[in-house]
């Protein structure tokens, strides 16, 4: 645990990739097999589950730094990492004989995580079950003292984000195979597929992850997935248009459809196994030939247009979904690329050949198999034709277009030169500040999360929250204005008077009766601080959702 935590302190102090990667492969070369497996599960950003509820934390690191609960709430607040807070407040000092990471996850968080497990954590309405509730709190508390009390501070640091399952370390998945390749001697794109799928840290796992002749990999898992980079500017003046293949890029779940061994697998670019969760999708492609793995986009899908994103997570939710949620939200999967056929992998196939094979398939013409269809394609003479063609795709339920060169392979990861997106321009607009709470990480203690309304008749509305888009400078400076000018506390956010207006910039809108202003934005972001404008100049509720009713799909 000592040495982990003190990769973690290299890691967190650098920010040279090189320095990194050395952190990393002298942490393997010296440790046990057994903790090499556990660093590496934990760096890709796996966590154990299920993780310890915060309440837990708050109340031991409280009782242990013998201070009331208030003030600990009020210290956590200006820190803005639980985690850290509690690691630097906890009393402890290093073991003279320090375990290892192994029996540190094995003796120690596993138990913990298993005594704080989902029956451990029922709601109880009744006093007796309160006052049950209460000794399960004091036990967990009192076991996290102890164990607490074993280590240094930057030891009950990691600790601690291992138990809330929030250990990030600014190491990318791909840096952190990179580091294990140098290490094993193994390429590093072989390693990430190796990785793929579902797999428990252990010494055994790691043997077969770096072997030299890898063993036959399980029917289930799935490839790397290939990812595309934003279009930049001036694009069109070096490319030729009839080198592109274009297709409707769609706002879904990112998924590979495996059908092997008779049976059918359905993974989410997160490497979560989706088995249940869309049996439609299962059944549909129960009827495709064996061998076959399909790439493509998960869509809530009714009325021959898709639906909007939040009702696709309400499916995604359910792990078994009932007969209704199952006829109120239908999805479909849209296949795009086929990266194996007849258990041949085509990945280093030209996208064009891939292609034409997935058409020869002719998903989506059997009756039975309507929740499976092949992204629609197109072809251009010339730029603009492409960007016509975009500037229509929320007309269609889509986010733009996606291009690929017709001979790009299938590579791993986000590799610059094949594949590229294109979104339609953004919905902005003016807004009011009303509320602001600190952020966590680098910027604790800043207020650097802001909540924004807009008008309905004469009050403000809020509709919604943004934390990017300023500079820190601007950061800085809205941060000392939001301290002098707090009118109320609801216990982190800070209220404040209606004076300041941001342009917001959004991709989709959408009805929304968890809100109070009735609608929802996707992915909200600040564009620019509006020193020009008063409060009064804000747009106003009935102009967004003049917008969503223009949004509407076709």
């Amino acid at each position: 645990m000592r040495d982990f935590a003190r990769l973690y302190q290299r890691l967190d102090e650098t920010t040279k990739t090189s320095d990194k990667v050395s952190a990393i492969v002298e942490y393997f070369a010296e440790s046990p097999k057994a903790d090499s497996a556990y660093a590496l599960y934990f760096l890709l950003g796996q966590k154990l589950k299920p993780t310890l509820p915060t309440r837990i934390i708050r109340l031991a690191a409280a009782r242990s730094a013998q201070i009331p609960d208030w003030l600990f709430e009020e210290t956590y607040q200006w820190v803005g990492d639980l985690a850290e807070t509690a690691a630097t407040m906890a009393r402890g000092v290093s073991s003279g004989n320090p375990e290892s990471l192994s029996q540190t996850v094995e003796q120690s968080l596993i138990p913990l995580l298993q005594l704080a497990g989902p029956s451990k954590r029922k709601s109880r309405t009744s006093a007796s079950q309160k006052d049950a509730k209460a000794t399960d709190d004091d036990r967990l508390a009192s076991t996290l003292i102890e164990t607490w009390s074993r280590y240094d501070s930057t030891e009950r640091f990691v600790f601690n984000k291992l138990l809330t399952g929030n250990l990030r370390v600014g190491v990318s998945a791909k840096l952190v195979t990179k580091a294990l390749g140098h290490w094993c001697g193994l390429p590093t794109d072989e390693l990430t597929h190796r990785l793929m799928g579902q797999w428990e840290p252990s010494e055994a796992f790691l043997n077969a992850l770096i072997a030299q002749d890898s063993s036959e990999a399980s029917p289930s898992k799935p490839y790397p997935f290939c990812l595309a980079h934003g279009l930049p500017e001036g694009f069109s003046q070096c490319h030729s248009v009839s080198d592109y293949i274009a297709e409707w890029k769609w706002d879904g779940i990112r998924a590979q459809l495996i059908q092997r061994s008779g049976h059918t697998f359905l993974w989410s670019r997160g490497e979560e196994l989706l088995d249940g969760r869309f049996p439609e999708i299962q059944q549909a492609a129960a009827g495709l030939p064996d061998g076959l793995v399909l790439d493509g986009e998960i869509l809530a899908f009714g009325d021959n247009r898709p639906l909007p994103f939040t009702l696709l997570q309400r499916r995604i939710q359910r792990k078994k979904p009932t007969a209704k949620i199952l006829t109120e939200i239908p999805v479909v999967f849209v296949a795009f690329d086929l990266l194996e056929h007849n258990n041949k992998d085509l990945r280093n196939e030209s996208f064009q050949h891939r292609r034409e094979i997935l058409e020869s398939l002719k998903l989506g013409n059997d009756p039975a198999a309507r929740s499976l269809r092949c992204n629609e394609m197109f072809l251009f003479d010339h730029w603009d034709q492409m960007i016509q063609q975009r500037d229509q795709a929320r007309a269609f339920g889509a986010e733009g277009l996606m291009l690929k060169h017709r001979t790009s392979l299938y590579q791993v990861g986000r590799v610059t030169g094949t594949w590229w997106k294109s979104k339609v321009t953004p919905y902005t607009i003016d807004a009011v500040l009303v509320y602001a709470q600190r952020g966590h990480g680098r910027r604790a203690g800043l207020f650097s999360d802001y909540t924004f309304a807009l008008w309905d008749q004469d009050r403000l509305v809020p509709f919604a929250k943004a934390y990017s888009g300023l500079t820190n400078e601007e950061i800085g400076r809205l941060d000392r204005w939001i301290k002098e000018n707090t009118t109320q506390r609801f216990g982190p956010v800070h209220e404040v008077p209606p004076r300041i207006v941001m342009e917001l910039a959004f991709e989709n809108i959408q009805e929304s009766s968890r809100h109070k202003s009735g609608i929802a934005v996707r992915f909200p972001r600040i564009l620019r601080w509006r020193d020009d404008k008063s409060p009064q100049d804000a747009d106003r509720l009935d102009h967004i959702k003049q917008m969503l009713q223009k949004a509407q799909p076709r």
